[in-house]
Formats: C-alpha cells, structure tokens, sequence
C-alpha cells in the first residue's frame, strides 16, 4: 500500500511508477500523473521516432513511430540494444565518436543507416541526448529520430545530376513547358549558346529544318507514354551550322504523376557520322573513282528488279567502256589513265539524276542503272552521253566511249540483264566503237 508520501506517476513506458516525498499532497499528486500521462501521450504520438535506454544502450521505451518505422514491435525491442536495427554499413568511427560524446556528457548529432525488421535499410538523422538525475549523474539516454531516407535519395540524384554537369555530355533541363532552366559548359561547347542565352527559351530555338513534324510527333509521343527517347537528331547551332546529335530526353515526374521537368542529354556525333561515312564508302565506293563498286551496284539492281516486279515500273542498264583504253595506258602511261578514269566518272555523274547509279565495272568498263527509264529514254541518254565524251579533251586527249543498253523485262535477273547490256556492247565495238549498242527485244 502507497503511504502518504508516495503517489504513482506514469513511467517512461507509460507504466505507474512509485514517487514519494515529504511535501507531496494528493493534489500535487494528482496533478503530477496529469502531467506525466499527457507527455506520455505526446511522445507516443509525436511523428518522431523516440526511444529511451539506459546508460549501456538497452531499449527501456520506444513509441509507435518508432515501431512504425523499423517494423518491430514494443515486445521485440525492449531490453535490447539499438545494436539490432544496425545495418553493417555505418563506419565503426561513428559510433566511437556517438558513444565518446555520450560518455562525456554531451548531445551527439548525427545520421545513421539502419535497417528494418524486413531488411530494408533507411536513414535516420538522430539527436541522442543524455539525461541526468538530481545528482547530475548520466542515468539515461533519449534518441529522437527522423527518416530522412528520401532526403537521401534526392541528395544522390543530385549528385549524379551534378557528375553528368562535369562530362563532356551535354545536359538540358527544362520545366514542365519545356522552358530551358539549366545547362553546362559541354552544352555551351557543343551550340554555341552561353547559358543567358537560352535560359527561358525552348529547345526549338536548335531546330534544324532537317526533321517534319511527323518525326517531332513521334519523339514526343514515346516521352509521354513511356517517360523517354532517344536517338539520332539534327540541330542548328548558334552560327548557324547543322550537326547530328545522339540525344535521350527523359520526363521527370513528381509524387502525383504531374510532369515537372524534361532533361535532355546529348552529344555531338559529326566525328562517328564521318567515320561512318567514310567506312560506307570504303565498302561500297571504287578507290579511284570515288563511283560505286560492283557490289554495291549488284544490290541496287536487284532492289529495282523487285520494286519492278511489283508494279509497272521499269528501268535500264548501262554497259560502256574506253574505246583503245590498253592503248592509252601503253602510250602515255597508267598515270594518265587513272586520271581519265576518274575525270570521266565525274563527268557521267554529273549528268545523272540522283536516282540513278554509276559503278566503275571493272577496268576501263562501267556500268549506269537509270531509274524508272525505258529503253527509248535510255537511248537519248546515252547518245547525249556519247556525244559529251567524245568532245570533251580528258586529260589532254580525245577519249571515245562505246555504250550497250538493255531494258527490264519482267522475269529478268541480274545476269540476264547484263548479258544482253554486254553482248549489245559487244555490238557497238564490232560497228567501229564511239557507238551505242541497243539489246533488242529477244537479244
């Protein structure tokens, strides 16, 4: 039985506790356990994880943030230490230092990986504070804890964001209206375009003219149905220069789902595309001549040959060589025949449209596929042709050409056609040379 100068207040724990003293009345009691039980109350319901523990770490009192947060309950954690919620990754420094400034009396800030119940780790910034009895010695410690696990989430993105503001990539974020908030110095190199100088603006200040809109409407498309893009794109840069680009934009989106920002990340590609181009000519251009190859011009003819079998297009081939080409070599040496062999494809390229194709043959020979061409119109081309050569002084000489020509006809593949373009060649040569040979229907 409680005697006269003994009253209960509410433990730490929410429990009563015995409190005696001599000028305790009932009313002084009373009012004691009032205020004890509302601060229970208020800890216990605060959004701050709290946790009580003697002075060798053991849990005396958590509150239900504490379990909300960690996932143990009130039963699993009192009368252990907080060591059962460690995550492993903290530095074994910082607890030295925590337990070196507790010891000394002192309020140790600082923030701590933990993990849950269910293995998930978190971050908690803590403020552990020693408390002290009537005597002033260190009875008990308090920590108040707050997740700050998503602080720590933006803090890393930030941090990733401001490594890929020091590469050589080339970042762009915008707002929601696509208003320009943020660029870096790659960005400045790569358009042109100091930071005042766009911030506010849209990114269609970089548009090129080289893409329609269909193109616009499907980039777009994929960033709000799937939150991003990426490819090959042509801008305009500050001076007026259009370059490719490999560009990803990505749709930044907050808590709600609402779009917030766009962020672009880009890189200049000339370099590639000039390799690029310069390995597709290496593998479908002739050395000399800068015309195509044989390979390339197979695959062209046999593409024309499909497209005509599905529909009432046609085309023609071409076969011409130099009249007396071995002659020129034995007279005037290899040296002015490469040179009239590479004057020669300039000259017939320049009178093609860009839909035909001319590939050095072989040798002295080559070949032209005329694009949607009947053998008529075939006929005037390469009499015009035929013409401009032999008046024209190539390297210093009079240079003649000899021409045979077949149409498509349906059925027909590649060998057949070049046979009857060869043999109508043959013919031209036998007739004297500087000739046009014409295969005929059933040549």
């Amino acid at each position: 039985m409680k005697t006269d100068e003994q009253a209960s207040v509410y433990g730490a724990d929410g429990s009563e506790r015995a409190m005696s003293g001599p000028h305790c009345s009932n009313l002084d009691l009373d009012t004691l356990r009032a205020k004890f039980y509302q601060l229970h109350i208020a800890v216990e319901q605060s959004p701050a994880a709290t946790a009580i523990t003697d002075t060798e770490g053991r849990i005396e009192y958590v509150n239900q943030r504490f379990l909300e947060v960690t996932g143990y309950s009130r039963e699993e954690l009192i009368g252990k230490t907080p060591a059962m919620i460690q995550s492993g990754t903290t530095p074994e420094a910082v607890y030295r230092d925590l337990w070196q400034t507790l010891r000394s009396g002192q309020v140790w800030r600082g923030e701590l990986q933990n993990r849950k119940k269910n293995g998930e780790f978190y971050w908690e910034a803590e403020i552990i504070t020693p408390v002290r009895d009537d005597t002033g010695e260190v009875v008990r410690f308090v920590a108040v804890k707050e997740d700050i696990t998503e602080r720590k989430r933006q803090e890393e993105e930030l941090r990733l964001l401001a490594s890929v503001f020091q590469t050589g990539q080339a970042p762009l974020i915008t707002d929601s209206e696509m208003r320009i908030e943020r660029v870096n110095q790659a960005f400045t190199d790569i358009t042109g375009y100091l930071p005042e100088e766009v911030i506010g603006h849209t990114p269609r200040l970089f548009k090129s003219g080289r893409h329609d809109q269909a193109f616009y409407t499907q980039l777009w498309r994929d960033v709000l149905e799937t939150g991003h893009w990426q490819g090959e794109i042509w801008n305009r840069n500050k001076y007026g220069e259009i370059y490719p680009l490999w560009q990803s934009i990505t749709a930044v989106s907050d808590e709600t789902g609402k779009v917030r920002h766009y962020i672009g990340v880009f890189h200049n590609i000339a370099e590639r595309k000039r390799l690029e181009e310069e390995l597709e000519q290496q593998a479908t251009r002739d050395h000399l001549t800068g015309a195509h190859n044989r390979r390339a011009f197979d695959t062209t003819m046999r593409k024309a040959i499909r497209q005509a079998e599905r529909s009432d297009n046609t085309f023609s081939l071409l076969l011409f060589d130099i009249d007396l080409f071995k002659s020129i070599n034995d007279q005037h040496g290899h040296d002015t025949g490469d040179s009239i062999l590479k004057r020669l494809a300039t000259l017939v390229s320049q009178a093609l449209r860009s839909t035909d194709m001319l590939a050095r043959w072989g040798g002295e020979e080559f070949a032209i596929l005329l694009q949607d061409t009947t053998i008529q119109g075939a006929s005037i081309f390469a009499e015009r042709l035929r013409q401009q050569v032999a008046e024209t002084r190539l390297h210093g000489l009079n240079v003649t050409i000899s021409l045979g020509i077949a149409e498509y006809r349906r059925g027909d593949g590649p060998e057949a056609m070049l046979a009857r373009a060869d043999n109508a060649l043959y013919r031209a040569k036998r007739a004297g040379r500087n000739r046009v040979g014409i295969a005929g229907a059933h040549a």
